[in-house]
């Protein structure tokens, strides 16, 4: 490890313990990553222009005047601001860089070599480091220049062109869905990197791009080009391979239904009384009830708007056939707290706390925790730069 002792003295527990990362990434992807490290115990130090980190600003909504985006991805961090273009705070950026057992930076391709901040000097300097980059299209000739936001990636993937309705306009997810997805990548490719550095002693440089990442991410609809070509259209809800796998109506609303299978069609028929219907040829294999969709659809709608949409989740969810109603997000933390997952987790303690979504990794001996709410700009520079100087332990 390279990381010298924890900034406020004991480590905190969790299967990342020890682990100092160096977190001078921004807005989302690279934010998202840090905080799911620092969920498991991983010191993260985010290092933010005079400025701060540009989603401070990124508001309405607030809670006490601080941007919920912002919230959502940096608790279990501290915050230093640092001028990279004044040369002691540079000076104090690179002593971080070298003492970090990761760095993790969204900065344009090759924009911290003028800070002496680039893969090439802080692994000259610390050799053991993992350095993971995120761009929008990589790091080569063709997409070092093109700025990357998720929403241009949205249009550029192609996943726009499968959002919406078959004949109205394409659409953009509601979440930043490939800079989450980067993140997540990002996460992957750091974990993997530190196995390796076990195994070896050498820390290696991580490269995660949003477009690539959106390619992954299509699974199924890239495929169908890539292994097929086939271009996929929008299809509105419904699923290219799969009926029904879409909302259907209700009496007064629309649920969800995926019978994925023939046994769930079978017994999705049974519940809504049309136990004819999985014996005939149209509907007997998933292939036939894809390509008669338009026969088959009024004939289950029928049945479904006789009843409210909560009675038949209750009835058809039963029966052991995937459905759920359509939920406003506070319907889904419900829903969710419902069934036990306890979704929302306090960070921080006492009156200093704030509500934050719970990590989804659940481990049965070393859970996530949540420390300390997400910083205000600075908030911990005084400690870290005296740390960085060498003066003095804290």
């Amino acid at each position: 490890m390279t990381s010298g002792p924890a900034l406020t003295g004991a480590r905190p527990g969790g299967p990342l313990a020890g682990l100092l990362v160096a977190d001078f990434s921004r807005i989302l992807a690279g934010p998202y990553s840090t905080m799911l490290l620092a969920d498991l115990g991983a010191e993260v130090v985010k290092v933010e222009g005079p400025g701060g980190d540009d989603t401070r600003t990124w508001q309405p909504p607030v809670r006490e005047g601080v941007s919920t985006y912002y919230l959502g991805v940096n608790r279990n961090k501290r915050s230093v601001a640092l001028d990279l273009k004044d040369p002691d705070d540079a000076a104090l950026a690179q002593e971080l860089a070298r003492r970090a057992d990761v760095l993790v930076e969204n900065f344009k391709p090759g924009g911290l070599a003028r800070f002496g901040l680039d893969y090439d000097t802080v692994a000259a300097g610390n050799p053991g480091v993992v350095y993971a980059s995120i761009s929008g299209f990589g790091s080569g000739p063709g997409g070092a220049a093109l700025p990357g936001y998720d929403l241009i990636v949205q249009a550029i993937s192609g996943f726009m062109s499968l959002t919406g309705d078959t004949d109205g306009e394409p659409y953009r997810a509601g979440v930043a869905l490939f800079d989450v997805m980067a993140g997540l990548h990002a996460t992957i490719g750091v974990l993997s990197a530190l196995n390796h550095r076990h195994e070896t002693g050498r820390g290696q440089h991580v490269e995660v791009n949003l477009l690539s990442s959106a390619l992954s991410g299509l699974v199924n609809q890239t495929s169908a080009f890539v292994a097929g070509g086939v271009v996929p259209f929008r299809m509105g809800n419904s699923h290219p391979s799969l009926f029904p796998y879409e909302p259907l109506p209700c009496a007064d609303g629309e649920l969800i239904i995926t019978a994925g299978n023939d046994g769930q069609f079978r017994r999705l028929c049974q519940v809504l009384d049309l136990p004819d219907l999985p014996d005939d040829p149209r509907f007997a294999r998933n292939e036939d009830r894809t390509a008669n969709r338009d026969a088959l659809r009024p004939l289950l709608v029928e049945r479904l708007r006789t009843r409210s949409k909560m009675d038949w989740f209750r009835d058809i969810i039963g029966a052991g056939v995937p459905c759920g109603p359509i939920n406003t997000i506070d319907q889904g933390v419900a829903f969710a707290e419902e069934i036990g997952l306890a979704p929302v987790v306090p960070v921080g303690e006492g009156a200093a706390a704030v509500p934050g979504v719970r990590n989804p990794i659940t481990f049965s001996a070393t859970e996530a925790a949540y420390r300390l709410p997400p910083p205000s700009l600075d908030e911990h520079g005084a400690e870290i730069r005296q740390w960085l100087s060498g003066s003095a332990d804290v």
